[in-house]
């Protein structure tokens, strides 16, 4: 029998079959990382603490990767990999045992810093610091028809991650990081979001003034669609200032960069911008610690139906989670963590989720990148500091 779920006015209690079960509690419990034998070297050599809620546990799904980016699953479930320091894309299966995932082919290798992959219909799409391809007919052993160039000659200075995407109309999304920390950029193809027919035809600029939106994903809405996104604001500033931003990119919009940081604050360099940040580039939907360096995000439900939920959903069904690949250019490092934002209330700032990558004396041991669910409803995490994906499960009630 399936649980149902009560709300009181002071938190959320599960009833199963009379019985009153412990109400969510968001407070992090230090849990020791699970490392499969296998992967016991290294930095997993010893125990290692993480913190995470109650009723979820953290494992070592695959380690000894050469630096992860994306991820994506081919339609059997087997784990695509942007394996960045080999120039590679991978692909994993998840071993006999279902503990652990092993390395099964490197579908491509050569590539200039591959950094995003997108599976759609079959085919792969995968962003590159030059260039945007696609490998047709994947299979599940990693080979495919045919490799195509879709867009090239993208510019290969500065901010190096590419990330694609094929929305849900069928176009493909792109997103290119600015040349610097803050400049005038020559080529619009900077700092901005791009969009192109699947075969990377008719490619225009869809939204600019976006610094470095290294993730997005698609959410659909009643009549349309709208396109989240998480973008890593400019330093040396402050410790806390600009915020780091999650956008809700719309067509032919303006985000500010590099005039303004937020919701219409000019930089102290463009003083005289001061009325165009207020009056003609969006405000941000919501704001986040400086300097955390979101990479990753997911809702807990995307677009694909196909996608069973075990998280709860009373808590959680609004909730965007982003990976912070954490800060450099702060006196006190921050980041280092999964944090969630509760999209449904207006304001709402990020709640950590799983933290633990930096310790207490300022140094880290894990970057974490991106995060998804796989079409069974569990999290998973790409760490290119750790050089591991971690799998996050609810052992709760269902």
């Amino acid at each position: 029998m399936r649980p149902y779920w009560l709300i009181t006015t002071i938190g959320v209690e599960i009833v199963n079959r009379g019985k009153v079960c412990t109400p969510f509690d968001n407070e992090l419990k230090a849990q020791t990382l699970i490392v499969p034998t296998i992967y016991k070297i290294g930095v997993f050599e010893d125990d290692i603490i993480l913190y995470i809620p109650d009723d979820f546990k953290v494992s070592v799904w695959a380690a000894n990767v050469n630096g992860p980016r994306q991820i994506d699953w081919t339609l059997g479930g087997n784990m695509i990999i942007a394996e960045r320091g080999s120039s590679s894309i991978k692909l994993y299966k998840t071993g006999i045992d279902g503990l652990y995932g092993e390395e099964i082919a490197t579908i491509d290798t050569g590539l200039d810093q591959p950094s995003g992959v997108d599976y759609f219909n079959g085919n792969l799409y995968v962003g590159a610091q030059n260039e945007i391809l696609v490998y047709k007919n994947l299979t599940e052993e990693g080979l495919y028809s045919s490799k195509e160039v879709l867009i090239s000659n993208l510019p290969t200075d500065g901010h190096w991650s590419r990330t694609v995407k094929v929305g849900p109309d069928n176009k493909l999304y792109v997103t290119v990081g600015s040349s610097c920390n803050l400049c005038e950029e020559s080529d619009e193809r900077r700092a901005a979001m791009l969009v192109a027919d699947i075969d990377g035809s008719n490619m225009r600029v869809f939204a600019s003034g976006l610094r470095n939106t290294v993730d997005f994903v698609f959410k659909s809405t009643a009549n349309d669609f709208k396109i989240w996104g998480v973008d890593n604001g400019r330093d040396e500033i402050g410790d806390d200032v600009p915020p780091e931003e999650v956008n809700v990119i719309a067509d032919n919009s303006n985000y500010g960069w590099p005039y303004c940081y937020g919701s219409g604050v000019s930089n102290p360099e463009y003083p005289e911008r001061s009325g165009y940040c207020k009056t003609e580039t969006e405000s941000v939907a919501f704001g986040m610690q400086a300097h955390s360096a979101p990479l990753g995000l997911t809702f807990l439900v995307n677009d694909d139906l196909t996608q069973k939920v075990k998280f709860p959903q009373i808590i959680f069904k609004d909730d965007l989670f982003v990976a912070f690949h954490g800060s450099w250019n702060r006196t006190v490092p921050t980041g280092y963590k999964i944090v969630r934002i509760n999209t449904s209330e207006v304001n709402a700032k990020e709640v950590n989720f799983i933290t633990g990558w930096l310790e207490d004396n300022g140094d880290s041991w894990g970057r974490a990148v991106d995060v998804k669910f796989d079409k069974n409803g569990d999290m998973f995490v790409s760490d290119d500091g750790a050089g591991a994906i971690y799998k996050i499960e609810y052992t709760g009630i269902e």
